[in-house]
């Protein structure tokens, strides 16, 4: 799977407090790679399959003229127990990873000649994830 680590400490990690509620101040990051970034204003998680299809979504629209630098990466796993297993019998297996974003954290970054054309695959992928972002310009 991509956007996953090879290797980890350890296997299963706690999920940690909630984290909708913990991180509310926005913080001020700028871009350092790209023209155009997309800045997230909530807090959450976001899976390794939302990255996937945000990529897919952009390199769709931006085609060969433009770099893509995705900032976040999921290194946290989510267990999750088999449908219809009883309590107990121990942690449930390895079901998906997700990265935890802070509100303000910038995404993705696009480095590009044309403005209009990264504008149009960041609303794009803006769609495909699960809080609320917006664009940024340099």
């Amino acid at each position: 799977m991509l956007f996953t680590p090879k290797r980890t400490k350890f296997r299963k990690q706690q999920k940690g407090r909630n984290f909708n509620f913990i991180n509310k101040i926005e913080t001020l990051e700028t871009l350092k790679h790209g023209v155009v970034g997309l800045k997230a204003i909530d807090c959450g998680r976001i899976t390794a399959n939302h990255i996937v299809a945000c990529r897919q979504c952009m390199n769709k629209i931006l085609k060969k003229t433009g770099q893509i630098k995705i900032n976040i990466i999921a290194d946290t796993p989510i267990s999750k127990k088999p449908i219809e297993i009883r309590m107990g019998k121990g942690k449930g297996s390895v079901d998906h990873w997700i990265a935890k974003v802070n509100s303000g954290t910038v995404i993705f970054e696009i480095e590009t000649a044309s403005k209009i054309l990264a504008v149009n695959a960041l609303k794009a992928a803006q769609i495909k994830l699960p809080i609320n972002t917006k664009i940024i310009y340099e």
